[in-house]
């Protein structure tokens, strides 16, 4: 399960299927100008209408929130790795982490600003900080974090929850808002209209990044007890853990998550932030069963080299898909049917792939990834 170097080989892989798989997310509000509905069974089109229906809401069972939910633990992971890097090198924690964690909120805002208003980054970033303290307090510090942020988020969610079976019951239809003055604006609005938009309605626009933190919290502290617990190591051990999580993760990931067939889009928002991190879990064990019985294959390659770029490859998809479906760029967004968004995202992940092998040829790391690892050098000198 190892590569060519100190890196586990799965752990990129499982960046590069999040990374990828988020776009899969992404690409509806893309797709449809910035109409978050789509990504939901509130818009109003029901799956047994059409069969491109019916495979638009199975791919968004597949990954909405999943992937979200996958990458915020390999966030964790990632936190930990530094974290025994650091104590291994017999520097002072957190130190020059809350540094690179800065620079990521920066980069987050500038994303935000200029490319994407959904951007995961700066919230990311917040939680990095947050987080970096809380593991210094060791294991019964985490726990003690997690059963507090857990319970919180698991109490707003379940309320949700009790809405969502109401409005099942009542035939009631739940809406994220109406979202015609966007769609409008990214249809035929110019880029720096755009811009001017996500500066105008920055809190508005940075409320789902602010409400996910304790969640975010919550995946981030789960991935450093999955890391020093030993479930991404390649031996006999580490299977065996990689395999519970895989029976119950999609054991009880899979059910909760059918909950999106459920007409009135009651049960969308604890689906995807309440049952998508379990199926996430599941993922992390399937993935590693299928690399476990092929890792000959090259597809896991081409994962490993988009999670080994996996900032840059998570910034260039966004920005490709700008290009391509918002007004001033292609403009095709708004004209495609859901079968054909689903190929523009199958061919942008193919591209993805092919641009991290050309790419991590010829240089050791990610575009940002470089930028990020110079500036965070330039304040450890300081």
């Amino acid at each position: 399960m190892k590569g060519n170097s100190s890196r586990l080989r799965l752990l990129d892989i499982l960046r590069g299927f999040a990374v990828m798989g988020t776009l899969g997310t992404n690409i509806w509000i893309f797709a449809h100008m910035g109409d978050i509905n789509e990504m939901f069974s509130s818009n109003g089109i029901q799956w047994w209408e059409s069969i491109q229906q019916f495979i638009k809401v199975f791919v968004l069972f597949l990954i909405n929130g999943k992937m979200l939910g996958l990458l915020t633990i390999m966030f964790g992971v990632g936190l930990e790795m530094k974290y025994q890097q650091t104590l291994r090198k017999g520097n002072t924690w957190p130190g020059i982490y809350i540094w690179t964690s800065i620079i990521l909120m920066t980069e987050g805002l500038i994303h935000f600003i200029i490319v994407m208003e959904y951007d995961i980054l700066m919230s990311y970033g917040v939680t990095a900080i947050i987080v970096a303290f809380i593991i210094r307090g060791g294991d019964r510090a985490i726990k003690r974090t997690m059963k507090i942020v857990g319970g919180l988020h698991g109490a707003v969610m379940l309320l949700l929850l009790s809405f969502g079976v109401y409005l099942a019951v009542t035939g009631g239809q739940l809406t994220l808002g109406d979202m015609k003055e966007s769609i409008l604006l990214y249809k035929e609005g110019s880029w720096l209209q755009q811009v001017q938009y996500r500066l105008d309605n920055f809190i508005f626009l940075r409320s789902e990044a602010i409400f996910v933190i304790p969640m975010n919290i919550f995946l981030f502290l789960l991935g450093v007890r999955l890391m020093r617990s030993g479930y991404f190591s390649p031996d006999a051990d580490g299977r065996q853990k990689r395999k519970k999580l895989l029976n119950l993760g999609l054991g009880i990931g899979i059910p909760l998550n059918l909950l999106i067939f459920i007409p009135g889009g009651g049960f969308d928002l604890p689906m995807r932030y309440l049952f998508a991190p379990i199926l996430a879990l599941g993922y992390i064990g399937l993935i590693a069963k299928l690399v476990e019985s092929s890792e000959k294959l090259s597809l896991w390659n081409r994962f490993e080299q988009v999670g080994k770029m996996s900032l840059s490859s998570y910034v260039i998809q966004n920005v490709l898909c700008s290009v391509i479906f918002y007004g001033w760029g292609v403009g095709i967004g708004g004209h495609l049917n859901p079968l054909t968004i689903i190929a523009v995202w199958l061919l942008l992940c193919c591209f993805q792939m092919m641009f991290a092998f050309i790419w991590l040829k010829r240089f050791r790391f990610g575009p940002m990834e470089s930028a990020r690892r110079f500036t965070s050098n330039l304040f450890s000198r300081t």
